[in-house]
Formats: structure tokens, sequence, C-alpha cells
């Protein structure tokens, strides 16, 4: 840790830049209502100028996954690409625009007030443009870290930040966040793997023409195989007949390779109309011995009702009776500073940490959840994040909140690092070499005994990654054509 005192920093933003890149999965991603196959890699890179003069460079990055920050099935998916890019453009300009030396912290909330919090809780578009405030946030993080040559924990304990969050929940004000935020010492975290409703649970299930055969698991037995996995989000979908059968066959493929050490989460996306469906449909299915097996180790369900819903006292009805399966998190209803505690006064058990949806607001309720005096939790949940700089921020992130355990997919339905330019893949084998291996030509994330490194993460002087990024080689945004990725034939990479 850095010992030079430090001071909330000073910065000015005063220039943004976004690249992208197209990126191809290597299998199909189902969630909700929507299969992934393609989505551009988003990359935004915001200068910064100093109290002291310097202009200093910050990133931020995320895959641009359509039909989660707005679920309308209706908006074809380049749609939903390009309300995404609206989105950060219109933050970034809100960051710059007749902007005064101020804390990363006080430019945050301005840019949220200025995109967010003049829309209503409930906005179907809200997600959307809080999306576009994290970039901006996170790029801001980023550059002051890099600045101040420290990493993001030593940052938030040395007060760089200017975090400042009982003027957001005065609840939380006597809740003393430089000691419950970024104080884990441990050197790994558990990767809990995705279950997507089209994934192949068999290696029997995959036809010999469908086979991507390219030295990565296709299977969910080849993943507990390769990866020595223990814990798994297993997303459900349909009727109750469907719903049980999907419990028993994935309960029956991990006990027979994880054992009883297994644990599982649920994610439902917003698939049931009221909290009773979803408690009588998991009663049901633990009258099978399989799926009761699972359930029993089920660390909670996450997101059962559509956002819009979510707070309704009638559809929340009975939502104690899903206590005894670990409890009910939100992670879409998730769209406002004060989310968790009106989720909380209806009986549900925690939210989701998601960089996307914010990092101040991560840290926040990390406060709530310890003034809660352990009813409240948060829980690490992936938006399929890609090496280098989403995926390193969002562990980041992870750390500093106390999360153990985090949900993993990128590496699944996106092979390697091969979405990177060159000279970023190399980068990245060459300083985080705990968290990546190389395979053949290119590198993969490297998870070992079901756990991934964080050590060298967490020692990045920067905001998780400290080194170049090659911007230059990602498509600047007014030559990105979003067409190219909708080309008929094979989407693998």
């Amino acid at each position: 840790m850095s010992t030079h005192p430090t001071t909330p920093l000073k910065v000015r933003p005063v220039e943004w830049s976004v690249g992208l890149r197209a990126c191809r999965a290597r299998l199909p991603f189902r969630f909700g209502i929507h299969t992934l196959t393609a989505a551009p890699l988003c990359l935004l890179r915001l200068r910064v100028e100093t109290d002291a003069g310097l202009v200093v460079e910050g990133f931020a990055s995320d895959l641009l996954v359509p039909k989660w920050f707005e679920k309308n099935p209706d908006t074809p998916v380049t749609r939903d690409w390009d309300d995404l890019l609206t989105g950060l453009r219109a933050a970034a300009d809100a960051a710059t625009e007749n902007a005064r030396p101020d804390s990363v912290f006080e430019h945050w909330r301005r840019v949220r007030a200025n995109r967010v919090a003049c829309v209503p809780a409930g906005a179907p578009d809200r997600l959307r443009r809080g999306h576009g405030v994290s970039m901006v946030e996170r790029a801001m993080i980023d550059a002051a870290c890099r600045d101040a040559g420290l990493s993001f924990g030593e940052a938030i304990r040395a007060d760089l930040l200017g975090f400042r969050p009982g003027s957001i929940a005065p609840e939380i004000e006597d809740v003393e966040s430089a000691v419950h935020l970024a104080r884990s010492s441990a050197e790994t975290i558990g990767v809990r793997h995705t279950v997507g409703l089209a994934d192949a649970l068999t290696e029997a299930e995959i036809d010999e023409e469908d086979r991507v055969a390219d030295g990565h698991p296709e299977s969910l037995e080849a993943d507990i195989e390769t990866y020595a996995l223990r814990l798994f989000k297993v997303k459900i979908a349909g009727d109750r007949e469907a719903i049980v059968d999907r419990l028993t066959r994935v309960a029956r493929i991990v006990r027979a390779r994880a054992g009883d050490p297994a644990r599982f989460t649920l994610d439902a996306n917003e698939q049931f109309t009221h909290i009773g469906e979803l408690a009588e449909t998991l009663d049901a299915a633990s009258a099978d011995g399989d799926a009761a097996w699972l359930l029993e180790r089920v660390m909670f369900v996450e997101q059962p009702l559509h956002r819009s819903r979510s707070f309704d006292p009638a559809a929340c009805a009975g939502i104690d009776s899903l206590d005894r399966y670990g409890g009910c998190i939100i992670d879409e209803a998730d769209d406002s500073l004060d989310a968790l505690a009106r989720a909380a006064a209806i009986g549900y058990r925690g939210v989701s940490v998601k960089n996307c949806k914010g990092v101040f607001s991560a840290l926040i309720n990390r406060l709530r959840c310890v003034g809660s005096m352990g009813r409240l939790i948060q829980s690490g949940e992936d938006l399929t994040n890609l090496p280098v700089v989403s995926l390193q921020q969002d562990l980041a992130t992870m750390v500093a909140v106390g999360i153990t355990h985090v949900e993993r997919n990128g590496h699944h339905y996106f092979r390697g690092l091969c979405h990177l330019p060159g000279a970023d893949q190399h980068e990245a084998l060459a300083r985080h070499a705990d968290l990546y291996e190389r395979v053949d030509a290119g590198g993969r994330l490297a998870i070992r005994d079901g756990c991934l490194s964080l050590r060298s993460v967490r020692a990045a002087k920067g905001y998780a990654y400290d080194g170049p990024v090659a911007f230059d080689d990602w498509t600047p945004l007014d030559q990105w054509s979003p067409e190219s990725l909708l080309q008929t034939g094979d989407n693998r990479p």
C-alpha cells in the first residue's frame, strides 16, 4: 500500500473517445428472452486534467449485451446497441461539458443527476442511462488511480476518490467506510459457473456437427472436469414441469462430479408474475430426490419478478417463503440508489453487484449490508465481462465489497483473449500471469481449483489494470457498423 498521504484528488474531465471490437460467441448464451451470439465490446477512453495540471487517461469497457438493460422483445439488437452507445455518449458529454475541478465522487453525482435522476424510478430506460454513467465513473476512477499510482483498494482507503456515502444514504452516515471497504486479504475468488438455458449439460448432448472443438469446454460436465467447479448459477425459465426437469438434470450432473461441496444460485431473469408462483415451483421440485439435493444447497434466488413489479406488495406476497432457499435478491430492479433499501423493506434479502450498474452504488450498498447486521447480502453477478479492462475492474469491485465468489460466464461463451488486439493480449499475459494462461497462440482465463487469482488485480496501480491499452487498434465509434455482427452463418470467432 502507498504510504504517502492523500486527499481527494480534484480532476476535470476534458475529452472522451470510444472504440469498439466485434465479438462473436463460441457458444450461444440464452438468458431470459434473448440468445446472445454476438455483440460489440466497447472501450471508453476518458482524459481528465488533474489539479496539478496533468492530463491523465482512464479506461472502462463493457460488452454491449442486448435485451438486459431494456427487455423489449420487439426491437432489433442493433437498436439495443445503438441505445447503449447513445447513452454512453450523453453521459460522457455530461461529464466533460462545463466541468470544473472536483472529486471523482462528486463528478459521478453530477453526471448521474443529469442522466438518471432526471427520469422516474422504474422508467424503462433507467438502467441503460445508468450504464453510460457507470462507464464514465469507472474511467474517472481508473484515471485517478493511475495518476496517484494507487490500486483501487488503496485509493478507497486513502480517500483519493472523495467517497462520501452519507451524502447519498444518511442512514449509513455512522458506518465507517474505511473499516468495511477494500479490507479483504483474499488472494482468490470462487468462480460461480453460469448454466445458460441453451447450454449442453453433457458431452452426449452435443451433435458432432455443432461441436466447436477449440480446446475449451463445451458442456457443463466438461466445465466441472476442466476447472474443478463447485459453485453454479442456474438459469431457470418455462413452466413448472420444465423447471423441475432442468433442476433435476443439472443436479444429477453436478452431484456426480462435484459432490456435496457444490453450492448453487438460481436466476429467474424476471420470468415470474408473483413470488408465490416461484415458491410453489421450487417446492414441487423438492419432491424429486436429485432436485431436492440441489435446492438444499441454494444460496439465494435472483430477480424472479419483472423489474416493474419487483416492489409491488401483491406480487411480493409470501416472499419470506423463499428464505428456505436462501432468500430473494434484486438485480434488474436495482435502478436507483435507494433500491436496496426499498427492497429490504418488502422482504428481499439483498442485491447484485455489477459494474454496469455502478461502482459507488455497490460500495454504498456494501455499507447498507454491514448496517443490517447480516440480514442483507450482496452477490457478484456477471453480464458477460470480458478481459482485460471490464473483467479486471469487475473483480476489483468484488474485492472492495468483500465478495468471495462471483458469477463468471464470459470465458465459457467467448474464446479466451481473441477478441482483443494482439498488443492487449500480450500485455495481459505479461502483467497478469496469475489470472491468464497461455494456450496455443493466445491466452485464456486461468481457473484453478474453481477459483481465480486476485494477486495481480489487487496490486495493479490503476483500477485493476495499469498497463497500456492499444486504443488505436479499436474501431472508432464514428466508423463502427453494427451490421458487421449480423452476417448470417457461423457465429464462432
